[in-house]
């Protein structure tokens, strides 16, 4: 009875680790069963901060890395980023608010402004949703992509106003388009200025050769439309930060934001178009998050807290629920395999397999980011997934490889491996992981043709090391693989 709860135990804190971070191995599992779920839980939504970018190698090595106005160097260096952090759902939720504020590199002439948007993803993606709102309505790449600086008194442009209430707070049918104008004009002189004349206004020079000062905003009062408003049935002369006070009240952005994180966290929900038009999959766990968002002040940590400790995300019916995102499977993958010590051409390659993919960092398909379930898997998409896990599980000279390649060994002792035995171990040290009978038995039938594996001579372990090997790519190709 114990080995079996142990067993149950440790799917689950994989279960955790998958969705909570970007996997696990299983020493790293050993150690969080060691402080047991709620524990692990709980040190997941205290990031310790510890994470530190290695800045004097990069700017040694690579210099690209270290201004960051390049896309393609700022994918690179969040990737490592992801690697090798300590403090897994700080990234992970990083990588949550860029799908849901998509904000693309194109509009903003460098990417270091991106860059900047994701420190205060890391910073505030767990605290208070307004205090995130309110930093992002006066963020420069999302001024800029949504083209707030022509947002001007007597001249609205729409575009910020209508999506901070459509895709980045309450959805479809909570507001209406006169809430739309009254926001926009709200936002009037909440703008972007150049940053070499803020340089020159903070009498500075920018940070050449190591970087350059980013877009910076600004709020020009002489265009800001103080004008009586109402919206959402409140009347005054509102301003931005009114809004987003109004916002963060509305019942609607409680459960719009839920929905969000239970399509991330727990089981894949219809595309966000279709839910003004389809119930959610759990109305229950929409509410237990909707009260947890009012109790707490509207603490993002609160409803992570709610989702992580809960029966639907324990149940074994999430465990196969949800799809992969490209970054997820190709960081998990990375961090399973190890090897990656510091920002190298490694990474830059997986930020390029992550578009192929389709999930281009930085660079999202429209404003509404990247629905994610179904949208995830095409015939091209899927290839690129099953080649890359392929390729990383097969480079023995990887520690993570290696590690599971030994502790197959210490499993099987002085006894030979039967092909169900090595597909067993295989599946447990990339998970473990649920995996359908047809899966593994397709597994054992392949593994079958190589008998029975023995470690009693160099040429028999050599031979045995290399059907590991196998295994573990095959593993990466099963449908369950590319299930969070």
């Amino acid at each position: 009875m114990t080995s079996v709860r142990s067993k149950q135990e440790l799917e689950l804190m994989a279960h955790l680790m998958r969705r909570a971070g970007f996997g696990a191995t299983r020493d790293e599992l050993d150690r969080y069963m060691e402080k047991g779920y709620d524990a692990t839980v709980d040190e997941l939504l205290n990031p310790t901060g510890a994470d530190v970018m290695p800045t004097d190698l990069i700017r040694r090595y690579l210099v690209d890395q270290s201004d960051l106005r390049n896309r393609t160097a700022g994918n690179a260096h969040w990737i490592y980023r992801m690697i090798k952090t300590e403090d897994p759902l700080q990234e992970k939720m990083t990588l949550f608010w860029h799908r849901v504020f998509a904000t693309g590199a194109t509009k903003t002439i460098q990417a270091r402004v991106v860059i900047n948007q994701l420190d205060k993803f890391r910073e505030l993606g767990m605290g208070s949703f307004k205090d995130l709102l309110h930093a992002l309505s006066r963020d420069p790449a999302m001024l800029m992509w949504l083209d707030n600086q022509d947002n001007h008194q007597g001249s609205i442009n729409e575009n910020f106003g209508r999506e901070i209430l459509e895709l980045f707070s309450m959805g479809v049918g909570n507001y209406t388009e006169e809430d739309i104008k009254e926001c926009a004009r709200a936002f009037t002189g909440w703008t972007v200025v150049n940053p070499e004349y803020m340089a020159i206004k903070m009498n500075n020079n920018t940070a050449r050769p190591y970087g350059y000062i980013s877009w910076q905003f600004d709020f020009d009062d002489d265009d800001h439309d103080h004008g009586e408003k109402t919206f959402l049935g409140e009347v005054g002369d509102l301003n931005g930060d009114d809004i987003v006070n109004i916002i963060c009240r509305q019942p609607a952005t409680a459960r719009f934001i839920a929905r969000h994180l239970y399509h991330y966290f727990v089981a894949d929900e219809v595309p966000v178009p279709q839910w003004p038009y389809t119930p959610p999959r759990d109305q229950q766990a929409i509410d237990s998050m909707t009260d947890a968002y009012f109790a707490s002040d509207y603490s993002i940590g609160a409803m992570l807290e709610t989702i992580f400790k809960s029966d639907y995300f324990k149940s074994e019916d999430a465990r196969l629920a949800r799809i992969k995102s490209p970054v997820e499977m190709v960081v998990g993958t990375l961090r399973m395999a190890g090897g990656i010590e510091m920002p190298s051409l490694e990474t830059y390659a997986a930020g390029k397999v992550c578009a192929y993919m389709g999930q281009d960092l930085q660079n999202p398909p429209s404003v509404e980011g990247w629905m994610g379930g179904g949208d995830w898997i095409n015939t091209g998409a899927y290839v690129q997934r099953i080649n890359f896990a392929s390729k990383v599980l097969g480079d023995t000279s990887k520690p993570g490889v290696r590690r599971m390649i030994e502790q197959i060994k210490e499993a099987a002792g002085s006894a030979s491996l039967s092909a169900e035995r090595l597909v067993d171990l295989c599946i447990e040290l990339t998970g473990p992981m649920p995996v359908m009978e047809g899966s593994r038995r397709s597994l054992i039938d392949y593994a079958a043709k190589w008998g029975d594996l023995s470690f009693d001579s160099a040429e028999s372990s050599a031979a045995a090391e290399k059907n590991i090997v196998a295994m573990l790519q095959l593993v990466a190709t099963t449908q369950e693989y590319q299930l969070a």
